[in-house]
């Protein structure tokens, strides 16, 4: 699809055309105005005026109004940064204590040198911790799965949900470009109740997503945790200019994917048919999956003939079943196909390998 740039002029158009503008640009409004609504509520806490900014992120105040209303990552973007800039505030009123301009860039500099993700979000964690004791931010593991946890401190009041979304978005955008890779959510658990627009948080988070939980976290694969960073200062820099996209929109690629896809064609082949079945298991779709394993180096045919090779020498080497068997095991439909596959990967015939062993 062609890239296009829409130019905005500010105070020539209104904001419900704008937004029609931005949406048949391939920006799509799905960011509850309730989030909106709260950093204006930030103002008011300050007794400053949110005029400015709402321009700026070309939000009519009419819309603030409208319960059900959704703005794009973009207006999100300009509004933010807008209201962090005016109120000198990252937290954006979430805090008793200011988070002044420039000290979410500071938790991401003391990750850099980390030698893994694991290392890196656990400062990340206790850093945070010192900016703010309204909440408590802790990374754990259990069952192969690793958590990134919010427990509030100090009552949030109608700021909790943007603080809890904002906050945990964040650390896990962090952690997103610090290693350079996606990291799907296993699911998401949050301490309040669902709000009017609970459904756009199919956008927010993927995986699951439970309200009323004892507590906020995030979850996903705890192998993340072993990736090594593929940042430096430089990058930093970079990043530094346009931060808020790590918050608003979503990471594409994933390092792990490989070794995903690899662990599901051999532990559950039911679900590993064909590309769709797979990348429905993986919560991708099927163009999304191939090409993630493309820009990783890899196909899923190359992949599947792998798994096939590995899991037919293993069971030619512990086991003295027929060869058709074997065959049928693998994925292969006869006998035929199975042996001119395996003498293609091997050199051997399957009788030739299982003799040498």
């Amino acid at each position: 699809m062609t890239q296009q740039t829409l130019v905005i002029y500010m105070g020539l158009m209104r904001s419900e055309h704008i937004q029609q503008q931005l949406v048949s640009h391939g920006r799509r409004a799905a960011t509850p105005i309730a989030f909106i609504q709260a950093m204006v509520s930030a103002y008011a806490q300050r007794g400053m005026d949110p005029t400015a900014a709402l321009q700026k992120a070309q939000i009519a105040p009419s819309l603030l109004n409208q319960a059900g209303a959704r703005v794009t990552a973009l207006q999100m973007e300009w509004m933010s940064e807008a209201a962090m800039r005016e109120l000198d505030d990252e937290a954006l009123g979430w805090f008793r204590r200011r988070l002044p301009w420039g000290s979410y860039g500071m938790l991401v500099r003391a990750s850099l040198t980390a030698p893994n993700l694991g290392v890196a979000l656990a400062r990340w964690c206790r850093h945070h911790n010192l900016l703010t004791d309204d909440i408590r931010l802790a990374l754990s593991t259990a069952n192969g799965l690793a958590h990134i946890e919010l427990h509030e401190t100090h009552e949030l009041n109608n700021l909790r949900e943007f603080c809890t979304v904002s906050v945990l978005r964040n650390a896990l955008g962090v952690a997103c470009w610090l290693t350079d890779s996606r990291i799907p959510l296993t699911g998401t658990e949050l301490h309040f109740a669902p709000p009017p627009h609970a459904d756009s948080y199919r956008v927010l988070f993927d995986g699951p997503c439970q309200f009323n939980a004892p507590h906020s976290r995030l979850s996903f694969d705890a192998g993340y945790l072993q990736l090594p960073l593929r940042r430096d200062e430089a990058a930093l820099q970079r990043m530094l200019q346009r931060a808020l996209l790590l918050t608003v929109r979503p990471y594409r690629r994933d390092r792990l994917l490989v070794e995903k896809v690899r662990q599901t064609l051999a532990e559950h082949p039911e679900h590993s048919r064909n590309a769709d079945d797979l990348a429905a298991w993986l919560n991708l779709s099927a163009r999304t999956l191939h090409r993630q394993l493309k820009e990783e180096g890899a196909s899923l045919q190359q992949l599947k003939d792998a798994v096939r090779r590995e899991t037919a020498m293993d069971l030619l080497l512990r086991t003295q079943r027929p060869i058709k068997q074997i065959a049928a095991e693998v994925g292969f439909q006869n006998e035929k196909s199975f042996m001119r596959a395996f003498k293609g990967w091997t050199g051997q015939t399957p009788d030739e390998f299982r003799a040498a062993r």
